[in-house]
């Protein structure tokens, strides 16, 4: 054992701190009797324990002289054992540091990690006093000084974002242009391939699946499976090690930022998606590996009348007790330090709405939601909640405050049901295609609040969506009992792969028109990486284990694959060069069937008639969004004016001839877009009164002007 100099240090900031000479300690608990600091040598043995005997507001604290960055460390805490009262102290039990920045090492579930005795009656309630440090991983020292040279926040008005979600070990594991000893890392993200492809997409963020530090659970590592998607976290400053081109003894927070810094060299803000609802540890048969064993009655939601038992909002066994101050400071500390320190650009909340529960009803008004609000370091980040959760009454779309952007479930089952040829859809449609005001109207907020999504990573990519009927969850050893079942999906004729022509192009016009109309909806896009390049999961939608070319990104180089991603880009670059294509206000305030910026038309040239709205049978109809009428002003004062756009929309099986209304500015339509077209999609037709829409395809036309030549 190495004997180390203990100093009484600071009990702010929390964690452990490098100042260039020595290193604060700082924990806080405040049910505990005794701290002990434990230091680890690389080879895994402790070299040190030493207790901290300073206390202050419940922080126990000590700064120790000489200590360097890559000193591994984890804390023992003694206090009572009463699980019947919601204390669960056991200093047998090695224990993370919920402030490190860096994390080494893998959960060995061989090791007596769990902090009572199996076999036992009630075993939850009984002890267990043998030593957890072997299969507990431990926290780093982190050095916090990184060249940024002149990186800034990008700032990308959220009105004009594109959101590419992706996986940071997904994307580029299976990528033969990026050097192999990157690939899956950061490093890999952030390679010139990698970069090329964003970039030539033209989004402007990417949403990373979460990167905070996460373990395998026990039993997908028993069934040789790993936790892919990460959702269960065990450290919240803490970039994944397993990310990292070098391992994960501490340069993960270097590379972490270097790949941010690549980014935003080419314009790409970095959306983290965090998970603050709950940790890794589970209920109360879980591990001891953080939080249970710090002080588990303070960051823990305990059932009220019984704390032995934990609150369960989001079905992964407990959730973090936000109605706690520190619990709420570990949140806007975790979520201040990915922005001041880590350069990140803005978050995406999963299951948010079990943030904001206060008592047991989601509260927009709680204090997680009141401390973000006023918060000046995240005044100008991205703030998106997936707004539901898995309790009752969590299903919150369109009730989240101001300042929050939502994932719109509503947009994605909608346009689904409607491209599937559902009846009944267009009242809801019209809604989903303008920005969904019924849903972000009423509160102030705008139609960027809605991040418009068809896939996501929970559930089928899109290429799937329309080749598989079912789901087909096998690989995940759960009798295909998990995952979602109404997946509002069609698969044409065959399910899964096909070799019939027919059914092949009806699958790429499908896949065509859904990418048309979410880059061309109000609201912000946010596109499922590896859609563009056709990805299949073969009927997967639930491949959160699937640590395998299942998820993988396959960069296979085809025909098919190269006019998707041409579409793709031409489809964004459109969006992005118009406007009255990503509106920041909503429709002149006014019912969305009754304004001047929009207007609505059947086959026969005429406005839509009220009852065309609710009947069933509709399955086309036009869209005029005028550019006359955007009703906003350049950085300059000046109005800005855009092209005039026409949208017919064709869900029937057969081709259907339109008369085309009126041009507003009392112009001719030309066609600027064609889904139906596999070929030439955005080939330039000529001006005319009338065209045909093919069976289960788009078209965009634009107004041309007189004396005036309109691009795509």
């Amino acid at each position: 054992m190495t004997k180390h100099t203990l100093l009484p240090g600071r009990p702010y900031p929390l964690g452990a701190k490098w100042d260039g000479t020595g290193v604060n300690f700082a924990l806080y608990s405040e049910n505990a009797t005794c701290v002990e600091l434990c230091l680890f040598a690389e080879d895994g043995a402790q070299s040190d324990k030493i207790e901290l005997k300073e206390t202050t507001a419940f922080v126990w604290h000590g700064y120790i002289p000489g200590i360097q960055p890559g000193q591994r460390y984890g804390y023992r805490v003694h206090g009572p054992w009463e699980p019947e009262r919601g204390m669960r102290f056991n200093p047998a039990k090695l224990l993370t540091d919920p402030y490190a920045q860096a994390i080494s090492g893998k959960v060995d579930w061989k090791e007596p990690i769990f902090p009572y005795q199996f076999g036992e009656k009630d075993a939850d309630l009984v002890r267990d006093d043998r030593d957890s440090a072997a299969g507990v991983p431990k926290c780093i020292v982190v050095n916090p000084y990184f060249d940024w040279e002149h990186d800034h926040p990008l700032r990308t008005p959220l009105s004009d974002s594109i959101i590419y979600e992706t996986h940071v070990r997904g994307f580029s594991i299976q990528n033969p242009e990026v050097p192999e000893q990157l690939r899956g890392t950061y490093a890999g993200l952030a390679s010139p391939a990698s970069l090329r492809h964003l970039k030539k997409l033209g989004i402007t963020a990417v949403e990373l699946m979460p990167v905070h530090h996460f373990i395998n659970d026990s039993y997908l590592v028993e069934k040789d499976l790993t936790n892919y998607w990460g959702y269960n976290t065990l450290g919240y400053l803490a970039p994944a090690g397993r990310y990292c081109s070098t391992g994960d003894l501490g340069n993960q927070v270097a590379e972490f930022k270097a790949m941010v810094k690549a980014l935003h060299r080419e314009g790409i803000e970095v959306i983290l998606d965090v998970v603050y609802n709950h940790t890794a540890e589970g209920n109360q048969l879980g591990p001891m590996l953080s939080m249970r064993g710090i002080d588990n009655s303070t960051y823990y939601r305990l059932v009220a009348d019984n704390p032995r038992y934990y609150m369960d909002y989001t079905g992964t066994g407990n959730s973090l007790n936000v109605r706690h101050p520190q619990v709420l400071k570990l949140i806007m500390d975790s979520l201040r330090y990915w922005v001041l320190e880590m350069h990140v650009d803005g978050f995406r909340f999963d299951l948010a709405s079990a943030l904001a529960r206060e008592l047991h009803d989601v509260d927009r008004l709680s204090g997680f939601f009141d401390i973000i609000h006023q918060d000046p370091t995240l005044a100008e980040v991205k703030l998106i909640a997936e707004p539901w959760d898995v309790g009752e009454g969590g299903y919150q779309v369109g009730n989240f405050p101001i300042l929050w952007a939502e994932w719109n479930g509503k947009y994605r089952d909608t346009v689904r049901r409607y491209w599937k040829g559902d009846e009944g859809q267009l009242s809801d449609l019209g809604y989903r295609l303008t920005g969904s005001s019924d849903l972000y109207q009423h509160d102030g907020r705008r139609p960027y609040a809605s991040i418009n999504f068809v896939t996501a990573h929970d559930g089928f990519t899109l290429r799937d969506l329309v080749s598989y009927s079912e789901k087909h969850n096998e690989a995940n050893g759960e009798n295909n009992q998990d995952g979602e079942n109404d997946n509002n999906s069609w698969n044409m004729g065959v399910e899964g792969e096909a070799h019939d022509e027919g059914i092949c192009q009806a699958r790429e016009r499908q896949i065509r028109n859904l990418l048309a109309t979410l880059l061309l909806s109000q609201g912000v896009p946010m596109i499922s990486g590896g859609d563009e390049i056709g990805r299949t999961q073969n009927g997967n939608n639930n491949a959160y284990c699937q640590d395998n070319p299942t998820s993988w990104y396959d960069w296979s180089p085809t025909e098919e694959k190269e006019a998707l991603v041409e579409f793709t880009c031409r489809l964004i670059e459109m969006r992005k060069k118009h406007p009255n294509l990503r509106r920041r206000k909503f429709f002149q305030d006014r019912a969305i069937h009754d304004s001047n910026d929009i207007a609505w038309y059947g086959t026969n040239g005429r406005e839509l008639s009220g009852t065309a709205w609710t009947s069933g049978w509709v399955r086309s109809f036009g869209m005029i969004l005028n550019g006359q009428t955007l009703s906003i002003s350049d950085d300059l004062g000046n109005p800005v004016i855009d092209d005039t756009f026409l949208l017919l929309f064709n869900a029937h099986h057969e081709a259907v001839g339109f008369t085309l209304p009126l041009a507003p500015a009392g112009g001719r339509w030309r066609v600027l877009l064609n889904t139906d077209d596999l070929v030439n999609p955005f080939k330039v037709g000529h001006t005319r009164t009338r065209v045909k829409v093919e069976g289960r395809s788009l078209m965009l036309l634009c107004e041309r002007k007189a004396k005036e030549n309109i691009l795509p």
